[in-house]
Order: C-alpha cells, then sequence, then structure tokens
C-alpha cells in the first residue's frame, strides 16, 4: 500500500505495526478466522454477550470493504458523481464553467475518508471489547484447534470469515500483462488516459463510469450480450444508455481471445465471431482493470485438518451456516451467493445465535436487497418476474415510470422506474432504478421481510414530493385491478341508492 498520511492511519488501526499477538487465554468459546465485516461482527457480538473470542486476520481488519471495496469505491463514486452535476448543472437553469476533476485530489479524499472510517474496524477497538486479536496466517491445526503466528488457539466453536478475492478469467497471456484488480486500483496517482475494463457487471459498470466522469477514456468488454446480465433487462438497458452517454465505450457479446503488452500499451484481442459486425476486433489501453467475479479465500487454511468439506463455490455449509466439522460455522463471502457487507453482517448474527446458543436460525429466511451504484442505481429484492413463473407463482408486474413522480420531474431524473411482482397482491419482489434506489429499495425489502401486501404500501404515506411516492401509486395501480366489473356494478348500485 503507497505511504501517505492516510495510508498510515489505516495501518495504524486496521493492523498496527507495534502488535503483538496475546498469550491464549484457554479454550476459546468462539475464534473467527478473518477481520472483514462477517468476522468483525461475530467477534464483536460474541464478546459483547460475555464470550471468550479470538480474531486471527492474515492483513488488513475491515476486510475488502473497507480497504479495498464499498468505502473506497462509494467515496470515488461520490467525485465522479460531483462531475457530472457540474456538467448537468445547465439543465436546471445553472451556468458552470468548465469542469476539470483533480485526480489526484480525488484519490487523495478516498484514502483520508477510508482512514477516518477505519477506527470502527480497529484492533484496538476489538481489544476494548474483549476480543484476543491476533495477526498472522491462520490455519486449522486439527478440528478444533487452530494455529497462528506459532501460538495454538482451542476452540469450542469457529467461525471462517476469509471473504474473497477478485477472480481472474483463464484468459491467454493475461499473466504477461500489468493489470489491476479492486485490491490495487486505489492505488493508482496518476490517471490513466485510457482504461479497458474486463467484465460489465456491478463493479465493472460502476468503475467505468466514475473513471469516464473523471476524464478517464474508458472501454467496458463483456461477455454477454449487456451490461449487468443477472438484472432486469430494462434496468440494464437505462444503465448501459447513461454508460454511453458518459462517454463509456461498450463491447458487449465480446469474448477476449488474448491479452498482449508492449511499450506500455496493452492490447486485447477480441474473437472476430463474437463482435458487432463492422467492429475492430482489438482494443488498447493504457490500464487494464480485471472485473470479473470473485473468488473465495480458502487456500491456505488446510481445511482437511479440519474435516471441513470445500467445492470451487466457498466453503460448504447448511442452512444453518454450519460446515461438515459442526464445530465450525462460515458466514460472508466465504460461503455465501451473496457477496455483499450487508449480507455478511446478517449472516454473521445469525452464526452468532447457532454458534453460541444452540440456535436454529436459518439463512434461506433472509430477506437481502443489494444495488449497483451506477447512476441511476439499480437495486433489487426478492424475485424478477421468471424467477416467480418458474417457481410457478401466479405473479403479475406493475412499473412506475419515475416519468410519473414529481420529484423525478422537477429533478431531472426521469430515466428509471419502480417495478414491482406480486402475487394478488403480496410482493414477490421489486426493482428500483434511481438515483438513489439503493435507499428506497429497503421500503421494499421491510414490505417482503414481514409479509406485507402492496396495500400495506400503498397505505403507508410518503412525504411529497419523493421518490418513494411511486410505490404508492404501485398500489394503487393494483387496487385499481381489484374494480371488476361486478364489483363497479355493486358500486353503481350503492351510489344510486345513496343519493
Amino acid at each position: 500500500m503507497p505511504a501517505d498520511s492516510a495510508d498510515e492511519r489505516l495501518r495504524q488501526a486496521a493492523h498496527p505495526p507495534d502488535w503483538t499477538n496475546p498469550e491464549p487465554r484457554g479454550r476459546y468459546h468462539l475464534v473467527v478466522i478473518g477481520g472483514g465485516t462477517a468476522g468483525l461482527v461475530c467477534a464483536m457480538g460474541a464478546a459483547g454477550l460475555g464470550a471468550r473470542v479470538a480474531l486471527v486476520e492474515r492483513a488488513l481488519l475491515g476486510g475488502d470493504c473497507l480497504n479495498t471495496g464499498c468505502v473506497p469505491s462509494k467515496a470515488l463514486l461520490r467525485s465522479a458523481r460531483a462531475a457530472a452535476d457540474a456538467r448537468r448543472a445547465p439543465t436546471v437553469g445553472v451556468r458552470v464553467g468548465d469542469v476539470d476533476p483533480d485526480f489526484a485530489a480525488v484519490m487523495g479524499r478516498m484514502r483520508e475518508r477510508r482512514a477516518d472510517i477505519s477506527p470502527h474496524d480497529s484492533a484496538e477497538r476489538l481489544r476494548a471489547a474483549g476480543v484476543d486479536v491476533y495477526f498472522g496466517d491462520a490455519r486449522f491445526a486439527g478440528t478444533s484447534t487452530i494455529a497462528v503466528a506459532g501460538r495454538e488457539l482451542t476452540f469450542r466453536r469457529a467461525v471462517i470469515a476469509t471473504g474473497s478475492r477478485p477472480a481472474v478469467p483463464p484468459i491467454r497471456g493475461i499473466d504477461t500483462v500489468p493489470f489491476l484488480t479492486t485490491e490495487t486500483l486505489f492505488e493508482l496517482r496518476d490517471r490513466p488516459r485510457r482504461l479497458a475494463v474486463v467484465g460489465g457487471g456491478p463493479i465493472g459498470c460502476e468503475i467505468a463510469q466514475a473513471f469516464a466522469r473523471l476524464g478517464t477514456a474508458v472501454t467496458v468488454v463483456e461477455q454477454a450480450a449487456r451490461v449487468l446480465p443477472g438484472e432486469d433487462a430494462d434496468a440494464a438497458e437505462l444503465v448501459a444508455n447513461r454508460l454511453i452517454a458518459d462517454g463509456v465505450t461498450l463491447r458487449l457479446g465480446a469474448d477476449i481471445e488474448e491479452v498482449s503488452a508492449a511499450a506500455d500499451v496493452i492490447r486485447l484481442n477480441l474473437g472476430k465471431g463474437t463482435v458487432e459486425s463492422g467492429r475492430d476486433t482489438e482494443t488498447v489501453c493504457d490500464q487494464l482493470l480485471v472485473a470479473a467475479g470473485r473468488a473465495p479465500n480458502v487456500e491456505a487454511l488446510d481445511l482437511t485438518a479440519a474435516e471441513v468439506a470445500v467445492n470451487t463455490s466457498g466453503v460448504v455449509v447448511d442452512d444453518r451456516l454450519r460446515t461438515t466439522n459442526h464445530r465450525v460455522f462460515a458466514a460472508g463471502d466465504v460461503c455465501s451467493m451473496f457477496k455483499y457487507t450487508h449480507a455478511a453482517d446478517a449472516l454473521a448474527r445469525i452464526v452468532i445465535q447457532n454458534a453460541l446458543f444452540f440456535g436454529r436460525k436459518r439463512a434461506s429466511a433472509l430477506v437481502i436487497p443489494w444495488c449497483t451504484y451506477t447512476d441511476p442505481e439499480v437495486a433489487h429484492v426478492g424475485l424478477y418476474e421468471e424467477q416467480a413463473r418458474s417457481a410457478g407463482r401466479r405473479v403479475e408486474t406493475i412499473t412506475i415510470p419515475l416519468s410519473d413522480v414529481d420529484r423525478a420531474i422537477v429533478d431531472e431524473e426521469r430515466d428509471g422506474f419502480v417495478r414491482v411482482h406480486h402475487e394478488r397482491g403480496r410482493l414477490l419482489g421489486c426493482t428500483v432504478v434511481a438515483s438513489r434506489a439503493g435507499e428506497m429499495i429497503g421500503l421494499a425489502a421491510h414490505a417482503l421481510t414481514h409479509g406485507a401486501r402492496l396495500t400495506s404500501l400503498g397505505s403507508t404515506i410518503q412525504p411529497y414530493p419523493t421518490l418513494n411516492n411511486a410505490f404508492r401509486f404501485a398500489a394503487d395501480a393494483y387496487s385499481r385491478t381489484r374494480l371488476t366489473p361486478t364489483v363497479r356494478a355493486v358500486l353503481r348500485r350503492y351510489f344510486t341508492v345513496r343519493r
């Protein structure tokens, strides 16, 4: 990690250079491997309940979220949004001069904000809470023992919370070129002139848009026919249009056959049969970012010694997050398809209950929303329409365009929608495309969690004018479908009598 005052503050919190590992305090109620979100929640929660807890971290506390994920990326996106807002200011009647992002200042601010947040995940905070913090590489030395830095920690229960890392696809030549991942991207001091992004998923789209808004020529290469291939197709199209408007070049349906480098230039050769007709089969860049998914961190743990099963997706767990060794649990990216900070937090809370108190909480009962923080944001919770139909549900869909919502009109944010999927009024899923979709989706997530109906959303009074009024419009649209010809005839008779 580059050295500056902000990074030094981060180090002092996340891995103090003068830290001395404690001596083990007998048998621990819980030993946690990994100091990311899942590990921190497990350790702090268990210690707060009075358990004897140890946490082992090989690098920096805070994990991917603090150091190379959520925190730095959202700080970067905030600066990029400010640049975009300035460029769009004339649409609301405000004239501004030339917009000139200072990339070094943007990255410096990102490091400062990351350092500001680091005390929340610090070694000192854990120690003050009663957690024994060990820095070093952990490995299982048996079914109830973990070895770290010359010490052996015995446990009643353990949690594997080692997270994930950027996956690197098997592209010919990829090992011969210097490429970035999210683990190295935020070390940049100088703005790349040309950036190619391998992967048009959430991370690829977020970073592509941010760098384009900060002045880099960005090309996204995606194997699927559209960006955000896992999301609602209409939502993905809106994001693609905004990316193009921000200057991003999209190469969709493209396989990368080979990557090579010469004279500080990186070349991506695309398969001739997979790109758009008439398009060049070569993309040239100065920096290459690989954003093609995640891989679980399991290799160094010696899981065989612990009798813990693992597959290509990570540690194998049951619905209560137990591994094949029922003394050992897992939480977070290392075992879950939901690779989000808030999902890791929720899973860790299940582990605390099930591991320490013979609980029977199930991960499948969780309702987990997610959000891609492009502009506009794309947020989702529950089932998509196709999933609901495949499950045999009699799904109906209601879409409220933001062009029908007053707040979106006055804010010049008409490109988006709120889309709800329901079965006879029972909410099944929801997708939101809006500037603050991540804030809005919580309303639908709450309704799904508690089994609420669309009529409940309609009876919830929203401040006017807000984008959340779209949920009320969706509920009103559903209520109108209940006015069948028979119901209308009965109402006509009623009002005839009441004249």
